[in-house]
């Protein structure tokens, strides 16, 4: 069956995969046929939407980021209606950014916290969701002449795929999700990257960031998806420290255009790896 092209990400999502989807796709198993599609941590669903499986199961850590995935798969018409009450304007991109300094905030129904999640996103300087310490969000307003807040056309068909077929939207530990999976599973990673150096770190979008701890923990969990005998293809950066845990693995080395970075000299290709433990 044709894909849908317009099944595409409705978010800008730190490290969205669509620079090195070619390589993705021709690491991936000649056929997907009869595999359920796992992706622990889906962020902007770059990977999940080219592939368009018919069965997957689809995780983040990011409660408020898989609210937005299912409003766009139950309330889709009340979602739209809402996004088109916002403004681009600063004053009223401060307001409504604030609220989650407030009381409001648990108040808001889950339709006006999607709502809120992407004309945030839309509006906010370079797309770049990011949350403090307490998990506020705190980017900046952008000044875009004309943002793209209301894609119909997109979220109507991002809605369609997810109602048309078996995709369950789960949040919480990658963990959790990993642990249910058998051979019948093909797992994609793509965890917070590890950085490349201390001043390039960003983990902003989850609450408390990612560590090198972390890192070793999903490294134990691919290696127990290896025992259960469950294909997993992983994307990282490629620091050494990343190349030698997975060193017992397949590497490929691939080249990334990241827009996304306060100084502008650090714009450009950088060497991502993705791993895998099939041939």
């Amino acid at each position: 069956m044709a894909k849908n092209k317009l099944i595409t990400p409705f978010v800008k999502w730190v490290g969205g995969k669509r620079q090195i989807m070619t390589s993705i796709v021709e690491l991936m198993p000649k056929s997907m046929s009869g595999y359920t599609y796992v992706e622990p941590f889906v962020g902007g669903g770059a990977v999940l939407f080219n592939l368009q499986p018919k069965n997957a199961i689809i995780n983040d850590y990011n409660t408020d980021l898989i609210n937005v995935y299912e409003v766009v798969k139950n309330n889709l018409n009340e979602l739209i209606a809402d996004l088109m009450t916002h403004e681009n304007d600063s004053d009223y991109f401060y307001r409504i950014r604030q609220v989650d300094r407030t009381e409001t905030f648990n108040q808001m129904s889950k339709i006006q916290r999607a709502s809120r999640f992407i004309y945030l996103n839309k509006t906010c300087f370079n797309g770049l969701y990011r949350v403090n310490n307490a998990g506020e969000f705190n980017s900046p307003f952008g000044r875009y002449k004309n943002p793209n807040i209301v894609n119909e056309p997109v979220l109507k068909a991002v809605s369609h795929y997810l109602n048309s077929n078996n995709v369950k939207l789960t949040t919480g530990d990658y963990w959790d999700v990993l642990k249910d999976v058998d051979k019948k599973a093909f797992v994609y990673l793509d965890p917070p990257y590890h950085p490349l150096s201390e001043s390039s770190n960003f983990t902003g979008y989850i609450q408390g960031g990612w560590n090198i701890f972390d890192q070793l923990r999903l490294r134990e969990a691919c290696d127990e998806l290896h025992k259960k005998g469950v294909k997993f293809l992983l994307s990282n950066s490629a620091h050494p420290f990343i190349k030698d845990q997975y060193k017992n693995y397949n590497i490929n080395i691939v080249k990334a255009s990241r827009s996304i970075n306060s100084d502008a000299e650090k714009r450009g290709e950088v060497d991502e790896v993705l791993i895998r433990n099939y041939e």
